[in-house]
């Protein structure tokens, strides 16, 4: 009996726990935070009713001047008229909205903080590979080449050999492997990590090498870990391991567009001859360790050789503009190339990233790119198809013209709201022959392409407005790379285990439904 109210004493004091942790949560925190500062504007707003026709009029000039703003950016038509709806309907509140939260660019002190990534990026590749080099392999080639040369300021490399893996499960311990055989650094960068069996082991083996004399270093970003890691985690974590964390655009309760712009990339390089990307985030989910939305579909790419000294370059400029230091780039070029760079010496592999600092959505353009110039076929893997109307023209027009594009996305959503704007783009591409699939034992996380057995991409860039356009991203392209082969007998795989989504199965919902993703697709680019 006292070992029963023992029990049930314990129980309740580990539940009280649990709520003061809740209650004390910094995203509980934060949001009371910002709750507090739009009681503030509304109440600021009541107090000028006695003059509410001067102050009406004052605020119909400010979203007409807003209106003009969005109408004169360079950004995709769709968001526009996703901001013009709101300034328009609501013009004493959709100015200020638009104000805070709008728009794609970084602020101005941000932006000029931040320039040095991309000089950075261009003096110490500059004198890597140059795209007339894949002239063999045609002018598509090089022009895609080029393009990302020029704009991302990313080169192509030979002498790189890849692996593909179908799922985080398979990438675990390889990558673990990896990271045990690092002899001078280890940089990781990823937009979630969170304690668990994936992220321990890693601190584990860093902590290990740290001790050794390896310099390790660690990026993630405050947004992403908002509800996964405690508040000030990259001071506990440097003062606890010794190893140098920081995290990017830490998570302020105020309302801000600084908020839009998250450093969503993937990246861990090792001695800059060996590296991965993908989808896969340091989260235990992400390995099947534990289960949220059924079984979780996420892929990766290994490369060994001379590609991944650029991703190391991709990781040095955002540890340069976080930590505000100034780093010597000579000293971190591979030593040595592994055996297997010499496997890659018949194809190119062309690292790259993306960023908000300009209006050139190189992410964007590169799935473009991919689908413009396919002739045979088009496999996609996405978690979300929120497309653009320049995205979605040309996946209609290549179905059209009889190329064989297929899309497979999620059938358990991570969130619910945004599975309904994903399902609310399928009728237009059905309609042009575009073959949709979704996942049926789960949530589809990677972003992938195959096309024509030629070329292929893997990276962080979803298939919707933040990743091309708000967002730090990076990817992989492929170009005559044997491991686009292997995207797509894991696409073929996956298709294996979906259900093809038909237009009269899409189209048989109730008008509300039908309503709803109507006005979500105008909306789609805000979310």
């Amino acid at each position: 009996m006292r070992g029963r109210d023992e029990v049930k004493r314990q129980l309740k004091t580990l539940n009280v726990k649990k709520l003061v942790s809740l209650l004390f949560h910094r995203t509980v925190l934060v949001g009371l935070l910002i709750l507090f500062q739009a009681g503030v504007l509304l109440v600021a707003t009541v107090s000028f009713s006695a003059y509410f026709i001067y102050f009406y009029w004052f605020c119909v000039a400010l979203s007409l001047i807003a209106v003009l703003t969005v109408i004169n950016d360079q950004s995709d038509p769709g968001y526009k008229i996703a901001w013009l709806v709101p300034i328009l309907l609501f013009p004493v509140f959709g100015w200020l909205v638009y104000l805070l939260c709008g728009g794609g660019r970084l602020s101005r002190a941000m932006r000029e903080r931040m320039q040095g990534m991309d000089r950075a990026m261009v003096e110490v590749l500059e004198r890597d590979c140059k795209a007339e080099q894949l002239a063999p392999f045609g002018r598509d080639a090089v022009n895609q080449a080029r393009y990302l040369e020029r704009y991302a300021h990313c080169p192509a490399y030979s002498n790189t050999w890849t692996r593909y893996f179908p799922l985080g499960d398979d990438v675990f311990p390889v990558l673990l492997d990896e990271l045990r055989r690092a002899e001078r650094y280890i940089f990781i960068e990823y937009f979630i990590i969170e304690p668990g069996v994936f992220w321990d082991s890693i601190v584990e083996i860093l902590k290990e090498k740290k001790a050794a004399g390896v310099d390790v270093r660690v990026i993630y970003d405050d947004v992403g870990s908002l509800f996964t890691l405690p508040m000030a985690y990259a001071r506990k974590f440097e003062a606890e391991t010794g190893i140098p964390c920081c995290d990017f655009n830490r998570f302020r309760p105020v309302l801000s567009i600084r908020m839009n712009n998250r450093d969503h990339r993937k990246i861990c390089v090792i001695d800059g001859h060996t590296a991965f990307t993908g989808g896969i985030n340091l989260a235990d989910e992400y390995i099947n360790a534990v289960v949220k939305f059924g079984h979780w579909k996420d892929t990766a790419i290994l490369l060994k050789g001379e590609a991944p000294w650029s991703m190391a370059v991709m990781f040095l400029t955002m540890w340069e503009y976080i930590r505000g230091t100034r780093e010597d780039y000579n000293q971190f070029r591979p030593a040595s190339m592994p055996p297997e760079a010499a496997w890659g010496s018949n194809f190119f592999v062309q690292p790259y990233t993306d960023n908000p600092l300009d209006n050139e959505p190189v992410g964007a353009t590169v799935y473009l790119n991919l689908i413009h110039k396919a002739e045979r076929y088009i496999y996609i893997m996405t978690p979300y198809l929120i497309v653009s109307s320049s995205i979605n023209v040309a996946l209609c027009t290549a179905a059209k013209a009889g190329v064989d594009v297929r899309i497979i996305t999620p059938h358990i959503p991570d969130k619910q709201v945004v599975f309904e704007m994903t399902r609310a783009h399928y009728e237009p591409l059905l309609e042009a022959g575009v073959k949709i699939y979704e996942y049926t034992p789960g949530f589809v996380h990677a972003k992938c392409f195959a096309v024509d057995d030629v070329y292929g991409t893997v990276g962080t860039v979803n298939m919707d407005y933040r990743s091309m356009f708000l967002h730090f991203e990076n990817g992989v392209w492929l170009c005559h790379d044997p491991t686009v082969l292997d995207i797509k007998a894991d696409f073929l795989d996956t298709q294996a285990k979906s259900q093809e989504i038909t237009l009269e199965r899409c189209r048989r919902h109730p008008w509300p439904r039908q309503l709803l993703r109507s006005i979500l697709r105008v909306f789609a680019p805000l979310m």
